[in-house]
């Protein structure tokens, strides 16, 4: 059986014919993967714009939900997603430091490794279970936005934890030796030089972190949702409305529900977690800039 040509031997034209269809192949794969996205963003904007108004944002919710705004379902969604935050940013990225820093290959590392894969991929409701176990029963926060938030916090840690990780192994090692060869501690190593380098990968575990809890419907519904409470919460041991709740109670509890308050929620919705993100990406894309290598 005679060997394949070599790559160098083959004619021009047939290389820039393979090179145009690699590149439609994966234009269409991008493509595939992206319409079906715009096309959900596009239909919930064009049947949830009409109810779009101020009334709607700062209202409450009325007539059995069926009239009014939403404004308790937003500042209840703010107050879990921050709860979250305060407890999974900086437990994730502590966990992070420590694996990619200080622990090595060890054997406990690897175990924690293999519990974070494994913790990334249990379903919310179990989540929710272990939520309403270990925080509203045990601890007894009772149905709070503290459980929720805890909740969603032990949901979003292996995000955080495996980006941390990996934007701290993404820093050059010569960074850290030229440090030690100073005289610098590991500590101050990773305080001044690692970490800042570090950020804008970290940022990106916040983000996911961030779009994942704002959209959870499971996880809060034991442990701090209402299903209908038009007031605003004041403390972390109130229960609270969230948008995601609240859009799934529109469409499969409540009866009589004009169409476009049900898609204008989860407009609301989505763009709250655009307001997330975009922050976040805006706040990477300045750091990467700052950034000396």
């Amino acid at each position: 059986m005679d060997a394949p040509a070599p790559l160098a031997h083959t004619p021009l034209a047939t290389r820039h014919r393979d090179q145009r269809l690699a590149e439609l192949a994966l234009a269409t794969a991008t493509a595939m993967a992206a319409l079906p996205a715009l096309a959900i963003v596009g239909f919930i904007i064009w049947k949830g714009a009409p109810a779009l108004s101020w009334a709607f944002f700062t209202e409450m919710p009325v007539s059995g939900m069926t009239k009014g705004g939403i404004a308790p379902a937003i500042v209840g969604t703010l107050w879990m997603v921050g709860v979250s935050l305060l407890f999974s940013v900086p437990v994730g990225i502590l966990a992070g430091i420590y694996l990619s820093e200080y622990a090595g290959n060890s054997r406990f590392a690897r175990v924690v490794d293999l519990a974070i894969v494994n913790l990334a991929g249990v379903p919310s409701i179990v989540h929710a279970l272990f939520g309403l176990g270990a925080f509203v029963l045990f601890l007894d926060f009772g149905t709070s936005i503290l459980s929720a938030g805890l909740t969603l916090g032990v949901m979003t840690l292996p995000v955080i934890i495996t980006s941390t990780k990996a934007a701290l192994q993404s820093v050059p090692h010569p960074f850290r030796v030229a440090c030690w060869n100073l005289g610098i501690t590991r500590w101050q190593t990773i305080w001044h030089v690692v970490l800042p380098n570090a950020l804008p990968g970290i940022l990106t575990g916040v983000i996911l972190q961030v779009s994942r809890a704002a959209g959870e419907t499971a996880p809060v519904l034991f442990t701090g949702a209402a299903f209908y409470l038009p007031m605003f919460p004041t403390t972390v041991w109130d229960q609270t409305m969230t948008l995601s709740m609240h859009v799934f109670a529109l469409v499969t509890q409540v009866p009589n529900v004009p169409e476009n308050m049900k898609y204008g929620t989860a407009l609301v919705l989505l763009g709250v977690v655009l307001c997330f993100n975009s922050f976040a990406i805006a706040l990477r894309f300045y750091l990467r800039r700052r950034r000396k290598w």
